[in-house]
């Protein structure tokens, strides 16, 4: 799993997210923009982080376990049972 570049600054976080109220667009491809890291910070339990890249790759995110957002990356998640978790950006 990548780290967040030393230079970031936060930017903002999203509400905490449970497998019941996880957003339908953070089920599906998606990507941040142009400059915009992204930490996926799991509370609770566990989810499944799948990047779109050549080779795609899956990470299991658990509290120990952050996953890291490139830029203009693909990506998608999927909780694995019950789970909290929170997206914070970084520019």
């Amino acid at each position: 799993m990548k780290t967040l570049p030393s230079n970031l600054e936060f930017q903002r976080t999203t509400p905490v997210f449970t497998e019941e109220t996880v957003p339908t667009g953070l089920r599906k491809a998606h990507r941040t923009k142009a400059g915009t890291w992204g930490r996926i910070t799991v509370l609770e339990g566990r989810l499944l982080y799948r990047i779109h890249t050549s080779p795609a790759e899956e990470h299991v995110l658990d509290p120990d376990t952050p996953g890291i957002v490139e830029p203009e990356v693909d990506h998608d998640v999927a909780p694995l049972g019950q789970s909290r978790f929170r997206v914070e950006f970084f520019r």
